[in-house]
């Protein structure tokens, strides 16, 4: 018998393995009953739980079969010289529904719970941070939670925007950031559309997208929540991948965020008339920093013949190298694009 079935066999007795236990086994060196654990792990027949020297390692298979490990781990910290990667490296190590997902819900999940807790520690001055993240019934879920000055508000402030609303707007073109010397903007945006629900709820305003559906909304909920609360979910078996959302958003070879996607419908209140430049003018606002637009008119039954000249004709003559791409329009809205464009 090799040792890898070796290993195999005796963490299936004991149930938790141990480094030691290889090194009694084999009678090698700590360091190499380490390497061949690893290997193990690396092939996902063996899960690690904890870390440095009280780690101790399960079967793969044992952990798919009887669903021995809490259905979430939950996390209240200080947010004092906090990192990121090392608060995601913390749950991998103490929750290994993790270490089972596919390698393409792995790097969504790094990248997005990262992008999030990062806008938590740098922009909320919140003392204290929580996070939780859940694997149950075929959905990953993680929700980060803050107790500070809140989404919404701050890109109100510092954009100097009238409305909630318009703060919502602003982050969803992307490149909207508070400190634009050190954060690209680009965080909400990719994590709004790497999974298939994502929530972001500040202050009795809740912004909620639904990839699945397609749907884009916000609300207002009369028990406020003070700071910013994320809420993110995936299917597990979800065929999404990281690499590929990067390349949608992205015009030429370099893979430069360059490319953004307009919800026009939630420009609007009520009846979703797109009449005034004043409108037209509040959704280009910050656009000509990227290359390429798609304008998303599902849901939106009319547009003005001011509003279409301002961004077809007006905004394109200004800035001619920008391509205004405009998607899901209803017979009266191609109209009024069509009368522009001639």
């Amino acid at each position: 018998m090799d040792r890898e079935l070796e290993i195999v066999k005796i963490a299936r007795i004991k149930k938790k393995l141990r480094s030691s236990d290889v090194v009694a086994l084999f009678r090698v060196s700590r360091q190499y009953a380490v390497v061949l654990i690893n290997d193990l792990v690396a092939k996902g027949k063996l899960i690690k739980v904890g870390s440095t020297s009280a780690a101790y390692y399960l079967l793969s298979e044992s952990v798919n079969e009887n669903g021995s490990f809490p259905t979430k781990i939950s996390k209240r910290i200080k947010n004092y010289k906090l990192q990121e990667h090392e608060i995601y490296a913390d749950i991998l190590a103490q929750y290994p529904p993790i270490g089972l997902l596919p390698e393409n819900i792995k790097s969504i999940l790094n990248y997005s719970f990262s992008e999030m807790v990062n806008n938590a520690i740098e922009h909320s001055k919140s003392k204290y941070i929580e996070v939780e993240m859940s694997v149950q019934n075929r959905k990953l879920n993680f929700i980060v939670n803050d107790f500070g000055i809140g989404v919404f508000r701050n890109v109100m402030r510092e954009k100097k925007l009238r409305t909630e609303i318009e703060a919502m707007q602003d982050l969803l073109k992307g490149k909207t950031t508070t400190m634009p010397k050190s954060h690209s903007g680009q965080g909400i945006f990719f994590t709004s559309k790497a999974g298939d629900v994502f929530t972001l709820e500040s202050y009795g305003y809740i912004l909620v997208i639904n990839n699945k559906t397609r749907e884009l909304f916000y609300k207002k909920r009369p028990a406020l929540k003070r700071g910013t609360r994320v809420v993110f979910t995936i299917d597990v078996k979800s065929n999404r991948h990281l690499s590929a959302l990067f390349r949608e958003f992205s015009v030429g070879t370099d893979f430069a965020f360059n490319k953004t996607e307009i919800k026009v419908k939630l420009y609007t209140s009520g009846d979703g008339v797109h009449i005034s430049r004043s409108q037209a003018r509040r959704i280009l606002d910050g656009l000509d920093k990227f290359d390429s637009i798609i304008l998303d008119f599902d849901n939106v039954p009319m547009i003005g013949q001011a509003f279409s000249d301002e961004i077809f004709r007006v905004f394109k003559e200004k800035y001619p190298h920008i391509e205004i791409q405009p998607i899901n329009m209803d017979d009266a809205v191609k109209f009024m694009v069509e009368r522009v464009g001639k």
